[in-house]
């Protein structure tokens, strides 16, 4: 009578293959969020990108208008009645203004310096990043006729 009475249990072997198979997931888990942090971190401090984007908008930003000069690190142009300003700001952005200051537009952040060159109608922005990474831009004017 006492065989009869039996009660369906897990046994130790399935047990521990239950823990076994869990203990696993929750691995295969914690290192795929793992590579997933580092590769949204990896992106969204990547310098190298918002460099290519900031050449573009800075090129757009230029073409089509003219040199006027470049006075305290900072380059002034005109581009059809406005008068811009391109440079660094007290903070750590590189930004787009009025001739007089106003209506600032960040172009490009973390940035530690900016330094503006002018060789005739050449113009060399050299800036450095948090990061320590190094760019220079290089656009050349059209000559005025």
């Amino acid at each position: 009578m006492w065989l009869k009475d039996k009660i369906r249990a897990f046994t130790l072997l399935e047990c521990l293959v239950a823990l076994l198979v869990i203990s696993g997931s929750v691995l295969v888990y914690q290192g795929l969020s793992e590579i997933l942090s580092s590769n949204v971190s990896h992106i969204s401090k990547n310098d190298e990108e918002d460099w290519l984007l900031f050449c573009q908008q800075l090129r757009s930003e230029l073409s089509g208008s003219s040199l006027d000069r470049i006075t305290d690190n900072k380059l002034y142009v005109t581009k059809g009645t406005q008068s811009l300003a391109f440079g660094k700001s007290r903070s750590d952005d590189f930004r787009k203004t009025n001739a007089d200051g106003r209506g600032y537009q960040p172009m490009l952040y973390h940035v530690v310096s900016a330094v503006i060159h002018q060789q005739n109608q050449m113009v060399t922005i050299t800036i450095t990043f948090e990061s320590g990474l190094e760019r220079t831009f290089v656009y050349a004017f059209e000559e005025k006729g």
